[in-house]
């Protein structure tokens, strides 16, 4: 396993990390869909990733209805101390209407119940699932920096920011002399670069760490979808879902995608994995697993080593549209790099 640095924190975590939204939900939609683990293949998923070097595990209150977060836990059990415990707050958790969102109220609640679901006293990494429209930054950050001074949490992270949101709240929190956020989570993939317009920007000046959900969209760059369909008929995006991804655009990718692929002797998901590690400022790669061999053929990616010419091809055929006003101004990075 390969690690790097938690933007400014001097903590590191592992390239690939397992994110466990597969981990219970067993008749539960949307979580039955996404694979729906028990205990006994949750245990053995975590026990090839500890093993593997993995050091960063990631969940939500939310996936599974909180049975995510209790297995988890109980599959870690003693190694517990020896990983980057992470999960996330926002969602519903309740049919009240306080049961959810980024309050005091809500978050404390939130917290102690996930910390009694891991079944540990902290949470390494405690994000906000999302954006809190309706409840001012102040409370949000002040609840969590009070959670922080308590040892309830190590750090603090965002997730699914606009840049304007998350560079108001790194205000707030510089202002107030509040933990601020050390990380974002973001959808972030070869299909998917819209994250290079202003988040990365943001997230590379204010020196956060990135951590990405979804790097093979949704199993589009898994290499088992072809323009004809998939062989795999439990592949979870013939059920619908999300990232969204144009197929024809997509296809295109894919195709340039297995030509790197063959270069260098890799399947095509871990290729994909290796060109999201090769963009500056990643710290690591969310995946998620149902089977063993998934979750090893995707820790391979470390080892792949992309070429200039790997990602200048790469680049060439999935490189977005510019948006203003980048089409006008350029990239400033470009211009002023910072190294």
């Amino acid at each position: 396993m390969k690690y790097a640095l938690l933007g400014s924190t001097g903590i590191f975590v592992s390239r690939v990390s397992l994110g466990t939204m597969t981990f219970g939900g067993k008749g539960i939609q949307p979580w039955d869909r996404m694979g729906a683990l028990d205990q006994k293949a949750a245990d053995e998923l975590v026990g090839i990733a500890l093993d593997s070097g993995v050091n960063l595990f990631d969940t939500a209150d939310i996936y599974a209805a909180g049975e995510s977060e209790e297995i988890l836990g109980k599959a870690l059990g003693a190694r517990r101390d020896d990983i980057v415990l992470a999960t996330k707050a926002y969602a519903p958790m309740g049919s009240g209407p306080n049961d959810q969102g980024l309050t005091r109220l809500h978050l404390t609640r939130a917290l102690d119940a996930s910390l009694r679901r891991l079944g540990t006293d902290h949470i390494d990494l405690y994000q906000v699932h999302s954006f809190d429209p309706v409840t001012p930054l102040e409370e949000t950050l002040g609840a969590l920096d009070d959670a922080v001074r308590q040892g309830k949490i190590r750090y603090i992270g965002a997730s699914n920011f606009a840049a304007w949101q998350l560079m108001k709240a790194l205000g707030v929190s510089d202002l107030g002399s509040r933990t601020r956020f050390a990380s974002l989570q973001a959808y972030y993939s070869l299909v998917g670069r819209d994250l290079e317009d202003e988040l990365l920007p943001v997230v590379r000046d204010q020196g956060l760490g990135l951590l990405v959900w979804s790097p093979l969209a949704g199993g589009f760059l898994s290499g088992k979808y072809t323009r004809e369909g998939s062989s795999d008929a439990d592949a979870r995006r013939l059920k619908g879902g999300l990232p969204p991804v144009d197929p024809e655009r997509g296809h295109d990718i894919v195709d340039v995608l297995r030509t790197v692929a063959a270069r260098h002797d890799a399947q095509v998901a871990a290729t994909a994995l290796a060109w999201v590690m090769a963009q500056r400022g990643v710290s690591s790669v969310i995946v998620g697993a149902k089977r063993p061999d998934q979750l090893r053929a995707n820790l391979a990616a470390v080892d792949i080593e992309l070429t200039e010419r790997d990602l200048r091809e790469l680049d060439a055929v999935s490189a977005p549209e510019p948006t203003y006003p980048s089409w006008i101004v350029g990239d400033p990075a470009a211009r002023y790099p910072r190294g």
